[in-house]
């Protein structure tokens, strides 16, 4: 009955592509660190351009000093984490450039990072970017989809539903 008059809410999150590119598994990622889901759940893309926007409408919880990685916080509570490369916190924020930091509000296409995919190929390990949910334990379920090419801020490539 209270379902009826307050309305039941509504738990589920969509999260859309930061990036234009191939989704591929986390376990294809060539680290350990994601490939084993110790940061969390997740998949990455290959991303085609170096342009990343936010997945999510939320906050930015952080940017790190060296702009090679973004933290966020959806509305519903979801929290991700978009690493681009590996190994490019190394490359000490060269050809990187971040449009948000901490504390700020995002909707889903906002741009929050821009960087040199050239560069990335040539000083990191790789270009391949985990996009990682970091508290999956806050989660019910996590439905990965696998579109054979992700369109920045509308594909979709994970489901859920939040606790």
């Amino acid at each position: 009955m209270f379902k009826r008059w307050f309305g039941e809410k509504d738990t589920r999150e969509v999260i859309m592509a930061p990036l234009h590119g191939e989704v591929v598994r986390i376990e294809e990622v060539p680290d350990p660190t994601f490939s084993k889901k110790m940061v969390g759940e997740g998949v990455a893309i290959i991303p085609k351009e170096g342009k990343v926007v936010s997945p999510v409408k939320g906050e930015v919880v952080q940017v790190f000093p060296t702009k090679h990685a973004v933290g966020l916080r959806s509305e519903k509570g979801v929290e991700l984490l978009i690493h681009i490369g590996l190994e490019t916190v190394f490359m000490q924020g060269e050809g990187f450039v971040a449009y948000v930091r901490a504390g700020d509000k995002v909707k889903v296409g906002d741009p929050l990072l821009e960087f040199s995919i050239d560069l990335v190929k040539e000083k990191a390990k790789s270009a391949i970017t985990p996009i990682v949910i970091i508290n999956p334990d806050r989660m019910d379920q996590i439905e990965m989809e696998w579109p054979k090419e992700a369109k920045m801020g509308e594909t979709s490539i994970m489901k859920m539903k939040v606790k």
